[in-house]
């Protein structure tokens, strides 16, 4: 899909008794063929960006779930804590289970701040730039210029 300078030249043979007119149409036709190559190359990298940030949030979408089912699962532990805390000092059954809660949400909580995390310094790392492109703006730049 990416052309460089010298298949670009090579489309074209150089005929040196061509008419000005001719001579431009045929440098609009190359310039209008380049543009469409590069909006191509754009296309394609920018699909690419999007799928690879789709995948990032639907990753961070399912850190956030499990992120919420701890800290429902801490809140319903701290209302049986409480519940318990104000009843009697000695540990009751309900006391037990408040326990369990809490470490089973403390344990929710860490699992979903990791995934979430891990996702977000993985996307932060892509780079925005479409780089192919760039470089093949800056091949055709230099290949107008020497042309011209």
């Amino acid at each position: 899909m990416a052309t460089s300078a010298s298949a670009a030249t090579a489309i074209t043979p150089k005929v040196e008794n061509e008419s000005l007119p001719t001579l431009f149409t045929r440098l609009g036709d190359d310039v209008v063929q380049l543009f469409d190559t590069k909006v191509s190359l754009l296309k394609v990298e920018l699909k690419e960006e999007a799928n690879a940030y789709a995948r990032g949030g639907i990753m961070i979408a399912v850190g956030g779930i499990v992120a919420a089912i701890g800290f429902a699962l801490l809140n319903v532990a701290l209302a049986f804590g409480i519940s318990t805390l104000f009843a009697e000092t000695n540990l009751t059954q309900p006391a037990r289970y408040a326990i369990g809660f809490v470490t089973a949400g403390v344990l929710y909580l860490i699992v979903g701040s990791i995934i979430i995390s891990a996702v977000k310094s993985k996307l932060a790392k892509q780079n925005l730039v479409p780089d192919r492109t760039v470089e093949e703006l800056r091949k055709d730049k230099q290949w107008l210029k020497n042309e011209l």
